[in-house]
Formats: structure tokens, C-alpha cells, sequence
């Protein structure tokens, strides 16, 4: 019984992220990655369905499959989390400017966040098609 309500509670939040991530596809200040490499991991755990359902998705598909395979992002994908992150922080910073020890909260966590994405592994860029050249 447990099991089941596990299961169907990582369904829930898997949906839950895809929905944040479709949500940043149109709102540039919230990412799609993260919120889908996470839907990701929890329908791996949870719904084989879904999981492959993302895998063979013809958008992000290729993406979440060399985070899957190698655990790496591709350079263009990281400098868009860069921007974002770079952009919604100082949007708040901003917001916050009377409360200084907020905004070096804020800077702190920004900091950390970056730090986090720069230590991803970057995906060897992909060899281009004949139809590039």
C-alpha cells in the first residue's frame, strides 16, 4: 500500500515539475531544465511510462538523454541557466534594494547556484549534419 501511494505521489510531483517546465518555456525567468531533469528522475523511479514518455520527447528528449547517459548538459543549455539565474536574481536583489542583508542572501545563494551549474560537465558539442554546412 505504501508502495502504491509512493509511487503515485512521484507521478504527481513528475507531472508537477513537467508543468513548471512548460510554464518556463514561455516565462524566461523560470528554467525548464532543472524542473524537467527532476520530473525526469522521479518518473524513473516511479513510472517507466512517463519516463520514456520524456526520453522520446522531439524537444527536450535528446537533452534529458545525454543527462541521463553522462550526466552532462550541452554549453548552449548551461550559459541559458547562467542567464537566468544571473537575471531573476538581480531582478530580486533589485526589488529588495532597502534590505541589504536580503540581497546578500540572495547574492550568496546566486553564487551557489552557479557554482553548482559551472561544475556540471559540459556535452562534447555534436558532430553537425551535412545540412549545416
Amino acid at each position: 500500500m505504501i508502495k502504491i501511494l509512493q509511487n503515485h505521489l512521484l507521478i504527481i510531483f513528475g507531472w508537477f515539475f513537467i508543468g513548471l517546465g512548460l510554464i518556463g518555456v514561455i516565462l524566461p525567468i523560470l528554467p525548464t531544465t532543472p524542473f524537467l531533469l527532476i520530473a525526469l528522475a522521479l518518473f524513473s523511479k516511479s513510472s517507466p511510462r512517463f519516463h520514456k514518455m520524456l526520453l522520446n520527447n522531439a524537444w527536450f528528449g535528446p537533452t534529458l538523454k545525454q543527462w541521463e547517459a553522462k550526466k552532462a548538459l550541452p554549453r548552449r543549455i548551461k550559459y541559458k541557466i547562467y542567464f537566468i539565474i544571473i537575471i531573476s536574481f538581480s531582478i530580486s536583489i533589485a526589488i529588495f534594494a532597502d534590505k541589504v542583508l536580503l540581497q546578500l542572501l540572495l547574492v550568496g545563494i546566486a553564487v551557489v547556484l552557479l557554482f553548482f551549474i559551472w561544475r556540471i560537465k559540459e556535452a562534447p558539442l555534436m558532430a553537425q549534419s551535412l545540412d549545416d554546412e
